[in-house]
């Protein structure tokens, strides 16, 4: 052990022993092992210090029985990012949003490709998820091609690093990066894992899948029956965990995505103000200026509710798309109508390179 992490071994037993007096204190519950170095980049701020996350610390321990004195320490040890702000901060020039940019970067050949290999290793799994989910293959595979590349970039920040971060320096968002750092922390005492070695995306998402931590406790499943969940290595519980998070926000099996569209007029444009939540029955977008000829072909109910979907690109065309509940759904997975398209372009990508 270097002179470094053996001084923090040192830190935090002094720590523990100075917090756990008793057999009564010595009860409650572990939530990492002894030490782990930082990594490079970030800055100690000393987050133990601030008196949010001293707030933040009393909650843990009143709502879940957490030892304040270990997490005071883990705070020490967590380190600021200002890198993870600039990533997760959304542009501010309307020139820097483009479909087609963003487009490009996922439907590609190594994720098509990508793609078609996976569906052949794990046929299986996929079509046993499809009939219990409803879920297509495809779709399942696209968002793991799009998320992470099949598992090739599952990120490299320490989750406890990306998710304080969020949690106490990116005021927009602050609650829902409380909460997940909240579910991170039980996370790892329910799974046993030491909490400084965990890695993830710069928002805090784990695994070949990206699940937030709450997603991971709520909705990931054992696909694969071996006892346990591990979305960072078993493809057969990725697979099911997808699937089951699309069905439980939604989805609709055998049902279509998303119509190409054409808007002339003007009254189509209050259809963008309600976002991409389905408000509005498909028998009243020709009133409102909108044309699908392929959703007409469908011979859907008239009531059936579908959203306007405006796809941007700077000098470009803007495409329109009638979104309907299972376009929603993939946004619930990622809330961008941009990130919904490609998905489902990837997935009838990879769906006719291999054959299908």
């Amino acid at each position: 052990m270097n002179t470094f992490a053996l001084r923090a071994l040192l830190l935090a037993m002094a720590l523990l022993a100075a917090a756990l007096p008793g057999p009564a204190a010595a009860a409650k519950k572990k939530v990492h092992k002894a030490s782990s170095e930082a990594p490079p980049g970030g800055s100690a701020v000393q987050y133990q210090n601030r008196a949010e996350v001293q707030v933040f610390i009393a909650e843990m321990a009143q709502k879940h029985g957490f030892d304040e004195a270990e997490l005071k320490f883990l705070f020490s040890r967590a380190r600021y990012y200002p890198g993870i702000i600039d990533l997760i901060t959304p542009p501010t020039h309307p020139r820097a949003r483009s479909w087609q940019a963003y487009r490009a970067r996922f439907l590609d050949p190594l994720r098509i490709d990508g793609g078609v290999a996976l569906w052949r290793r794990h046929g299986e799994t996929l079509a046993r998820a499809e009939k219990e989910y409803g879920v297509p293959a495809e779709i399942i595979i696209a968002i793991m091609g799009v998320e992470t590349v099949y598992g090739r970039n599952t990120g490299g920040f320490r989750v406890i690093d990306a998710l304080t971060t969020l949690a106490f320096d990116y005021p927009r968002r602050a609650d829902f990066f409380r909460s997940e750092l909240e579910n991170y922390l039980l996370f790892a005492r329910e799974e046993g894992i030491d909490i400084f070695t965990l890695k993830g995306s710069y928002a805090g998402a784990i695994g070949i899948p990206q699940f937030m931590p709450s997603s991971w406790r709520k909705w990931a499943v054992d696909f694969d029956g071996d006892g346990k969940i591990d979305l960072r290595n078993s493809f057969a519980d990725a697979i099911g965990s997808v699937a089951n998070y699309l069905k439980v926000h939604g989805w609709v099996a055998g049902a279509p995505i998303a119509f190409p569209a054409r808007v002339e007029g003007a009254a189509w444009r209050e259809l963008l103000e309600r976002d991409i939540l389905p408000s509005v029955k498909v028998a009243e977008l020709s009133k409102l200026g909108v044309a699908s000829e392929t959703l007409s072909r469908q011979g859907l109910p008239d009531d059936t509710l579908c959203a306007l979907v405006d796809l941007v690109t700077p000098d470009a065309p803007t495409e329109y798309w009638v979104g309907l509940q299972n376009f929603y759904v993939i946004t619930r997975y990622n809330r961008s109508s941009f990130y919904a398209m490609s998905v489902m372009e990837l997935a009838r990508a990879v769906k006719l390179a291999r054959g299908t």
